[in-house]
């Protein structure tokens, strides 16, 4: 019996041998299919899929829209929803996750993101920085250019003077 153990392990190594990946049953780009109902291997992306190098998604991200208050609006919106549970409504990273024993975001109103190009909140919401995650599977292109308009006015509005904003005076009595 202990003899008979090396001698089957040995055949399902042999036995093993040769089999190749190139060998697998395929289909071979663009050929004909008979599983699909339309007749084609290839395979349609899937609704929302983006494909790899993608010039109309490379172009959202490359340039940002014009300031408006409908963006604005929607930029709250998402801000609101994305990124107020770790940043808080103000973007002191006071957020109630942060409350809860998660790391404390930065401020957006300190110098370094004061300073930071508008294409820094973009990219860190699309590709993730320090503990923070990637958004892009969750924020649209749009709205995430939304969000950094809407982070733009929340450190204009802490330190806007009445110079600054004429109308001011007027809306405060």
């Amino acid at each position: 019996m202990k003899a008979a153990a090396p001698v089957v392990c040995l055949a399902l190594m042999v036995g093993g041998c040769g089999l190749s990946m190139t060998d697998q049953r395929k289909y071979k780009t663009y050929s004909p299919s008979r599983f699909w109902t339309d007749g084609a291997s290839a395979r349609p992306l899937p609704e929302g899929g983006v494909a790899q190098g993608d010039l109309t998604l490379a172009a959202i991200e490359a340039t940002p829209p014009e300031a408006s208050p409908a963006l604005l609006a929607r930029g709250r919106e998402r801000f609101d929803i994305y990124c107020a549970p770790c940043h808080g409504l103000a973007g002191d990273g006071d957020g109630v996750i942060a409350a809860h024993g998660f790391p404390k975001p930065p401020s957006y109103h300190i110098d370094r993101l004061l300073a930071a190009p508008a294409s820094h909140f973009y990219d860190v919401m699309s590709k993730g920085y320090g503990v923070m995650y990637s958004y892009s599977d969750r924020v649209d292109p749009h709205d995430r250019w939304a969000i950094v308009a809407y982070i733009r006015a929340l450190q204009l509005s802490r330190r806007a003077t009445v110079a600054e904003a004429p109308e001011a005076p007027d809306v405060l009595r």
